[in-house]
């Protein structure tokens, strides 16, 4: 072996390209798909922590021609060959990339898409490097890249990059999910990637649309309701593919990018994770969330990162003291993880992040090192851009020149070699993880909100309202006056049957005086709720498969918060008054006053343990 070394070495240095035998087994492979999470951590099949150490391997969400730098506009001029597959394949083969990740300590990988490389049937032209993949269409190079990846033991990411296959973040149609596609069209074609994979147990995860941002002409939103909501097309679109396609994968959720016009005088910025705090995520299957966010260095918390456009006034990130970007950071996305016990607490994985190999200005450079500190200090989860890029001065932390000779992040005259050691070498938390108790927020605004399994399973049980139910698993403990907002917690066994109550037939006990009490018979707790407008119209009560508790009492909420102290669960409908039972408790029963049609708000809850 130390002959054959010393030969592939003075081939090397020859010019010669060298493929690097793969490995029998990466150092990567003894973890266990699929993976899901518990608390503010992911974990894998046995319940061990399993740390996203990533880097995004792109190419098949743009376009390039394998002759230059892949940000270039220049690379997408009609007439050019254009390449949707990873970059580097025309330099290096698959597994030569790969030793290459795994030499740099990564055990995953976030591999953009666009929705055209989906469709696009043309084949890739030839790719020196990979001879095997001549003939191919983009989508079976994609394919390849996938095989070869989990093979050797490392957990894939997809991730829908772009909707058309131009370099992302200007007027290009990338802008959102639906800027220059239906959204049925994006969610179908998620459906086809999550069905695709379905029996590699090894792609692990939906990263459902990049950098979501301002258009010409609208700003996406979390929470209204319409077509350029985020937080709507992103529940949607996540129950549809763990219920229609893939139940096994991580559904990824990145916060919005940009919003507003970055003009000086007018209202923008990047508001990232912080509308999750009030408006989050409930999937229907209970630890499968994970949030995202983006971070560089020449963006700001009211920057773009574009130059000349008259953002004078706003710092970027690399312009802030380190601990006003300790403070930025945790109000904008670090948050999610180290709140624990809290609606919105879920991991956090941070899927973008870098600095240039040839960056010589010291606030970037300080910047890249305070930022990779933090994430050490948080055990944060992380993906470096990019994996693969050309040249010896660019962001990539892998690179091949024309001729086939590479150089990595860890040459010693890369100024971000002691950074990147220190962040995938840093202490985490390894091993089993407990399980943690689940906070869910249901949100009634627009639309039904059934986030349990079973109960889609049964006939409509209140026609013509809004209907919420708690995930499996869990049951409803909080309500709020107005706003039609609830928390769910707690463990429940999914119930053995259900009961829709929508007035006082059941009602054991007179706790709630001079008002409607919906009460669930004995053994059954509240899992479920229905309004009209602002009215309630029923409860849906879970028949437990063992015996509930009896003791009970009122829990007042009209006329102002009534919520146990230290805020678990966190603010479940800001803005208005709410009701919440305390730890091991259930909702038996909500009170309300008024006729159907009139206010009949919920007023009072009945807590029994």
């Amino acid at each position: 072996m130390r002959i054959l070394g010393l030969v592939l070495t003075v081939l090397s240095a020859a010019g010669f390209v060298v493929p690097l035998a793969a490995p029998a087994s990466a150092s990567t492979a003894t973890w266990a798909g699929p993976l899901s999470t518990r608390g503010r951590y992911i974990v894998d099949a046995t319940g061990d922590r399993f740390k996203l150490k990533a880097a995004n391997w792109h190419g098949a969400s743009g376009t390039w021609t394998g002759s230059g730098d892949p940000a270039d506009p220049a690379n997408n001029h009609a007439g050019e060959v254009a390449y949707e597959t990873q970059l580097g394949l025309d330099r290096a083969s698959i597994d030569t990339i790969i030793d290459g990740l795994e030499r740099l300590g990564l055990n995953s990988v976030r591999l953009p898409f666009s929705n055209e490389m989906v469709h696009d049937s043309r084949p890739v032209p030839d790719l020196a490097a990979n001879p095997g993949l001549h003939g191919l269409t983009p989508l079976q190079v994609y394919d390849r890249v996938v095989e070869r990846l989990t093979a050797r033991g490392f957990a894939v990411i997809l991730n829908n990059h772009t909707t058309t296959s131009r370099w992302c973040c200007g007027l290009d149609g990338n802008e959102r999910w639906n800027t220059a596609q239906s959204e049925q069209q994006w969610q179908d074609d998620w459906l086809f990637m999550a069905r695709r994979y379905a029996a590699n147990k090894r792609v692990v995860g939906a990263d459902l649309y990049n950098e979501v941002r301002r258009n010409t002409f609208d700003d996406p939103n979390w929470g209204w309701g319409n077509g350029t909501d985020w937080q709507r097309a992103s529940q949607q679109v996540a129950d549809r593919i763990l219920t229609e396609a893939n139940r096994d994968l991580l559904i990824i959720v990145e916060g919005i990018n940009w919003t507003g016009l970055p003009i000086d005088g007018f209202a923008h910025g990047r508001p990232t994770l912080e509308p999750a705090r009030t408006l989050s995520h409930t999937l229907i299957d209970s630890g499968k969330l994970v949030y995202s966010a983006h971070f560089y260095g020449y963006t700001g918390p009211n920057h773009s990162g574009a130059t000349g456009i008259g953002e004078t006034h706003d710092p970027r990130y690399r312009d802030l003291s380190p601990q006003e970007l300790r403070d930025t950071l945790y109000r904008q996305a670090f948050f999610v993880s180290a709140e624990t016990g809290k609606h919105y607490t879920a991991p956090l994985w941070i899927s973008e992040f870098g600095e240039g190999r040839g960056t010589t200005d010291a606030a970037s450079r300080a910047w890249f090192e305070n930022f990779v500190d933090y994430l050490a200090e948080t055990d944060t989860d992380f993906a470096y851009w990019p994996a693969v890029g050309f040249g010896n001065d660019g962001w990539s932390v892998l690179s091949w020149d024309a001729a086939g000779h590479g150089t990595d992040v860890l040459d010693p005259a890369d100024w971000r070699g002691p950074a990147w050691r220190r962040l995938v070498n840093a202490p985490s938390r390894t091993g089993q993880v407990p399980r943690a108790e689940q906070w869910s927020m249901l949100n009634l605004d627009y639309a039904d909100f059934q986030e349990s399994r079973a109960v889609r399973a049964q006939p409509d049980w209140d026609s013509g309202t809004r209907k919420g139910a708690c995930p499996d698993g869990q049951r409803l403990v909080g309500l709020a006056h107005t706003g039609n907002r609830g928390l769910c917690s707690g463990a429940l066994a999914t119930p053995s049957s259900y009961v829709v109550v929508r007035d006082e037939s059941y009602v054991d006990t007179d706790w709630a005086s001079g008002y409607t009490k919906a009460q669930c018979p004995p053994d059954h707790a509240v899992v479920g709720y229905s309004v009209r407008g602002a009215a309630v119209s029923a409860v849906l009560c879970g028949r437990s498969p063992t015996p509930l508790g009896r003791t009970g009492h009122t829990v007042w909420f009209d006329r102002g918060d009534n919520r146990p102290a230290g805020g678990l669960g966190g603010d479940f409908a800001s803005g208005h008054y709410k009701g919440q039972c305390a730890a091991g408790e259930y909702v038996a029963g909500v009170a309300y006053t008024g006729r159907v049609g009139s206010s009949r708000t919920p007023d009072a809850l009945l807590c029994r343990s």
